[in-house]
């Protein structure tokens, strides 16, 4: 499969409002350090004079522990050539870029005219205490990410290069441990580091061994 990914620090909390229009009427799939992975499809197109990088698709990172590093990463199969470009944006950035939010617009009505409410995965307000749903205001480390997607391929099938189909992916949010490496690489390292370790004092009870026999 193919990769592409982001990295970045989680911000610090800001307050999120219940009253409408809120983050969840946006309808768009959140992700959290609980909730890490979304497996979906993405739509793309080829590069065009409205569109240079493609066709956008907005996320939430959510719950993030502030000034922690993070891995946002796309995974997709090798038989789909497309071009992704991840961003993550502070929710302040994208309210004051008309750009930007005319993105999201698009998207989030996109996201209206075609999901149902149980269709997108987001995040219940929970209390920080108790885990219990809550309905009311709340500080929250939150981002936006935006995800763009350009078709790369050539085909003489006319109906594939006039219809880009949509990309099968796997969105993943990773935490690095102590800002060093990310989760998910985390007990590979650990096996490396002692495979190697272990090679080490190995290979001086073999050059010893070896000594003796010539000896």
């Amino acid at each position: 499969a193919n990769t592409e990914k982001a990295i970045f620090l989680a911000p610090e909390p800001i307050t999120i409002p219940t009253a409408h229009p809120t983050l969840s009427d946006l309808r768009l799939d959140t992700l959290t350090p609980a909730n890490w992975s979304l497996r979906t499809q993405l739509n793309a197109q080829f590069p065009s004079d409205t569109h240079p990088s493609g066709t956008a698709t907005w996320l939430i990172l959510d719950n993030l522990h502030p000034n922690q590093r993070y891995e946002v990463r796309v995974c997709w199969a090798a038989t789909q050539p497309t071009e992704f470009k991840l961003d993550t944006f502070p929710l302040e950035t994208v309210w004051d870029s008309p750009e930007l939010m005319a993105s999201l617009h698009e998207y989030s009505t996109y996201r209206h005219a075609v999901t149902k409410d149980d269709e997108v995965q987001q995040q219940p307000l929970r209390d920080s205490s108790t885990g219990i749903p809550v309905a009311k205001e709340r500080e929250a480390s939150v981002l936006l990410l935006r995800i763009l997607a350009a078709a790369d391929y050539f085909t003489t099938d006319a109906s594939l290069m006039s219809k880009v189909p949509p990309v099968d992916v796997d969105i993943i949010l990773d935490p690095f441990l102590f800002n060093i490496l990310p989760r998910s690489i985390a007990g590979t390292a650990c096996y490396i580091i002692g495979v190697a370790v272990a090679a080490f004092f190995l290979s001086g009870k073999i050059i010893t061994w070896i000594q003796q026999l010539i000896a």
